[in-house]
């Protein structure tokens, strides 16, 4: 009896294929590879290698495709021994784990970069690609005006740049759009409604496509301010505006004030100008120098004008109430004279009275034997 061969069935293909695969894969996966990278100029770049087997022997970096002995650029034998290859500029370094490290990367860096890592198990091989591109200049900043008055003017300021997101600071702090500043749509222009004498600074920003972070220049503003208020110290002190002070005695007024740039100062004595200091000293203080001053101080650039009234005049005394009688000399002498006079009148009186009683007497007629009154 014959007996066949059994046919191979469909199955025993798939499975066929799917180890040639699951073989393929694990030799892929096993093979080193080079991230590609693309760097900016004068900046650091680096190569980093894939699927490196533990214990290599020695990392080996080449320029160009091949990993011929003149195109070494520098080797690396763990666990610390460099070699540096005719290819060597200086700025190459292999890290441990085999990556090779470029400082101050230059337009002429860009090209194919090929690595060869001793195994125990044999050597492996892998080439990747360095591109080196010049990041964009810095965003460039100008304004319509860097010196304003304060919460009078306002600043438009403009950022040059081909960017998309632009940032905006004001006092190095990031800023957006408010009640008080506007930024257009596209970013590129910041409008300060109102101006404040703290806004110092202005700056953008932008994001660039290789996550690198740029400022423009820093534009310093002039915010002019004040006068705020007038502030009025003396020497005695004044009370409500008067400055009580006796003929002879030292005076001083200092007017004082906040402003942005330094104020003008005038005193205006009575209705008539009399200084443009800030400070009035009267060492030794006479009639003429009495009466209403007035402080005005002005900022030009503000247009603001404020003054403050201070009055001198002679310290008030209370009058003095004595408790004892008191005369004044001519007083005291009016006072005798009328006492004599006084005197001597009542004297006259009452010499008359005596007289006239003693004369009435002897003219009336004698009774003889009659004891009682007269009938």
């Amino acid at each position: 009896m014959h007996l066949s061969r059994p046919g191979r069935g469909p199955w025993r293909d798939l499975v066929l294929v799917a180890s040639l695969l699951a073989y393929g894969i694990s030799q892929a996966s096993s093979q080193i590879s080079i991230d590609s990278f693309i760097g900016i100029q004068d900046y650091p770049s680096s190569l980093k290698l894939n699927n490196v087997p533990a214990g290599a022997r020695e990392y080996s970096w080449h320029r160009g495709t091949n990993d011929d002995a003149q195109n070494m650029i520098v080797s690396y034998k763990p666990p610390n021994s460099w070699q540096p290859g005719p290819l060597f500029s200086g700025r190459e370094n292999v890290t441990h784990t085999g990556t090779l490290e470029i400082e101050a990367s230059r337009l002429n860096d860009t090209g194919n970069y090929t690595v060869r890592v001793d195994l125990s198990s044999g050597t492996q091989r892998a080439t990747g690609w360095l591109e080196i591109q010049v990041l964009e200049g810095d965003p460039v900043l100008s304004v319509n005006t860097s010196s304003v008055a304060e919460n009078m003017d306002s600043v438009a300021a403009f950022c040059s740049t081909n960017a998309t997101k632009i940032l905006w600071y004001v006092n190095a702090l990031q800023v957006s759009s408010n009640d008080k500043m506007t930024i257009s749509p596209d970013g590129k222009t910041l409008i300060m409604h109102w101006v404040h004498r703290y806004h110092m600074t202005i700056q953008c920003g932008i994001d660039s496509a290789f996550g690198v972070f740029q400022k423009s220049q820093v534009i310093f503003l002039t915010v002019a301010y004040g006068p705020d208020r007038v502030a009025l110290s003396s020497k005695p002190a004044e009370f409500r505006g008067i400055l009580s002070a006796e003929i002879g005695s030292q005076v001083q007024m200092d007017c004082t004030s906040t402003s942005h740039p330094k104020p003008k100062y005038r005193w205006i004595h009575n209705g008539s100008f009399l200084s443009s200091e800030a400070k009035l000293s009267f060492p030794s203080l006479t009639w003429g120098q009495m009466g209403r001053y007035r402080c005005i101080v002005e900022n030009s650039r503000t247009q603001l004008t404020l003054y403050k009234d201070i009055c001198i005049q002679r310290a008030w005394q209370m009058p003095v109430v004595r408790t004892g009688f008191y005369m004044t000399g001519p007083l005291v002498v009016f006072f005798i004279v009328m006492t004599v006079l006084g005197g001597v009148y009542l004297c006259g009186i009452l010499v008359y009275i005596l007289i006239n009683h003693f004369s009435t007497r002897d003219s009336l007629p004698r009774v003889k034997g009659q004891t009682g009154v007269c009938e």
